[in-house]
């Protein structure tokens, strides 16, 4: 392992070193040499190698950043300098929309601060213990939770993770599959949902057409999404895992029947005068503060309509000021209820803050990150790939397009960044000449796009993943890996088919076939190579 990491280390550092025969030496007003190159790529696939093989996030990050730094500079160490730390690492948390989300992920904390003080996460544990008897239950729980909380991913993570937490660590499910399965009810569901942040965000990428129909359209078409639900369920029912969530199946599995705990459970000191009502009524207080702030942001209440109301909200600005509201509502309720006092309720404040001191180094990280490949012109040299496909392989157009969107995805980390590349793109090609393939290739913008973010090590919303469910950050990624690269090669096959057939009534019953046959394959290998 050390003489791997030292060869991956060199070669990052001579490609910093080599830097100058690639670039010139100008002002940083002035566009750099490698701009819209293969070169963009490469600080991101650094990043990304980096954290799979040391299994170490943050310094891998940062490698990334400085190689896109000087990649941008020319080589030159003090405008790298300069652009890593005005342009990214200020620029990103001095963006009030960052900002926005980061005191979301603070007044989460201090919200499940209060709820594990006050005893409410374990008196709705030992609830949960009675009415959810079975860990394919604590499981399928998860998932309907997941689906329910539709609104926003980020939201979706953290609301998720902290209500079913008690109930996974009781039904000794390990944390990288709980992980799992918050991060595949996250941005899969917002994807198809008309009321949510993810529907505004493709609406306004949509010139020239209405957006919410075309979204409306395209969501028989979103077969990633649909796929990820169709294989959570199957996976579930099915009671089996592989690659590596199996090994850590298997080792919390030998670690109960050996009389241990989980190794990856916690137990925190809490009030015994807690009930089940003390965590029922924060998270629907959280909810519908968080609801309010979303249509109010998107001018319900200066009289547009509720679609449009979802459609138009900044959802950063709607989880700030939700948040802020239930907090300030939850404490007074502790309060009168008398399970903390008020100088406990205060503690709880940097103590939620210290429990997400982790997710916000990564994802200040992962913001510069892509500050740096925007500014090296990624997406100007993923859509001149793109446009070279659009004059020839018409029907196979949508499914390149889905591998396309992956690999943008992926390399940068944001769904909505790849939704404002390809799907201008798209709509300029088949706008007025096939609108059914217009309709079939935007979906396929959207499906790559949640694909590649569900990969990413880099992705905001892993990362939130990641923290809602208390799982290594790396662990989740290289565990998830696996079962999403799954659903991606049935969904890439499945658009072969619609490119070819133009009906979601043909190519998606397919997929879902050609998906639950898969998992019956795997499965009989694992349990195969189990019973050898």
């Amino acid at each position: 392992m050390r003489n791997r990491l030292f060869r991956v280390l060199s070669l990052a550092g001579a490609t910093i070193l080599f830097c100058p025969l690639f670039c010139f030496a100008a002002d940083e007003a002035a566009e750099p040499a490698l701009y819209a190159t293969a070169w963009s790529v490469i600080p991101p696939l650094v990043a990304i190698v980096l954290a799979l093989i040391t299994k170490e996030v943050y310094s891998s990050l940062f490698i990334g950043i400085v190689i896109g730094g000087f990649l941008y500079s020319g080589g030159h160490p003090v405008a790298a300098l300069n652009h890593i730390l005005q342009d990214g690492i200020i620029g990103s948390l001095s963006d009030s929309y960052n900002v926005g989300i980061l005191f979301f992920l603070v007044a989460l904390g201090t919200v499940v601060a209060l709820m594990n003080r006050t005893g409410g996460s374990a008196a709705f544990g030992e609830w949960a213990s009675t009415h959810i008897k079975t860990p394919v239950g604590a499981q399928l729980a998860t998932i309907v939770l997941g689906i329910l909380i539709f609104v926003d991913d980020y939201f979706n993570c953290l609301t998720v993770g902290s209500v079913m937490s008690p109930i996974m660590e009781r039904h000794n499910i390990p944390k990288t599959k709980f992980a799992y399965l918050i991060d595949a009810t996250a941005a899969p569901i917002c994807i198809i949902a008309p009321i949510s942040s993810w529907a505004a965000a493709v609406t306004g990428f949509v010139e020239g057409q209405n957006g919410f129909t075309l979204f409306i359209k395209a969501i028989p078409f979103n077969f990633y999404a649909i796929l990820t639900i169709v294989m959570m369920f199957a996976i579930v029912g099915m009671r089996f895992d592989y690659g590596k969530m199996r090994k850590y199946a298997d080792r919390i599995k030998e670690n109960v029947q050996s009389g241990g705990a989980d190794t990856e459970a916690g137990e925190a000191a809490s009030s015994s005068r807690g009930k089940v009502v003390d965590l029922v009524f924060p998270v629907i207080v959280l909810i519908i503060s968080c609801i309010i702030a979303m249509i109010y942001t998107g001018g319900f209440f200066s009289g547009a309509g509720i679609i449009e109301a979802f459609s138009g909200a900044d959802a950063s600005a709607a989880l700030a000021m939700g948040s802020i509201v239930a907090l300030v509502i939850i404490i007074i309720y502790y309060l009168i209820r008398r399970v903390i006092g008020f100088t406990a309720a205060m503690e709880c404040i940097p103590e939620g803050f210290k429990a997400m001191v982790a997710p916000i180094l990564i994802l200040t990280l992962a913001w510069t990150l892509k500050t740096m490949t925007d500014s090296l012109g990624i997406a100007e040299f993923v859509a001149g790939i793109t446009s070279a496909f659009a004059d020839s392989l018409m029907s196979l157009l949508p499914a390149i397009i889905f591998l396309i969107g992956c690999v943008l995805a992926f390399a940068s980390g944001t769904s909505w960044g790849t939704f404002g590349i390809l799907i201008p793109i798209v709509v300029a090609v088949f706008q007025g000449t096939d609108p059914q393939m217009m309709i079939i290739s935007i979906s396929a913008c959207m499906a790559g796009a949640v694909c590649g973010d569900h990969c990413s090590p880099i992705s905001d919303t892993t990362i939130m993943a990641s923290a809602g469910s208390g799982c290594n950050h790396v662990d989740h990624v290289a565990t998830q890996l696996p079962y999403a690269l799954t659903s991606a090669a049935v969904s890439f096959v499945t658009y072969i088919i619609a490119g070819f057939t133009g009906s979601a009534l043909i190519s998606l019953p397919i997929g879902i076939i050609i998906m639950l046959l898969v998992l019956l394959f795997i499965r009989r290998r694992v349990t195969g190579r189990a019973e050898a």
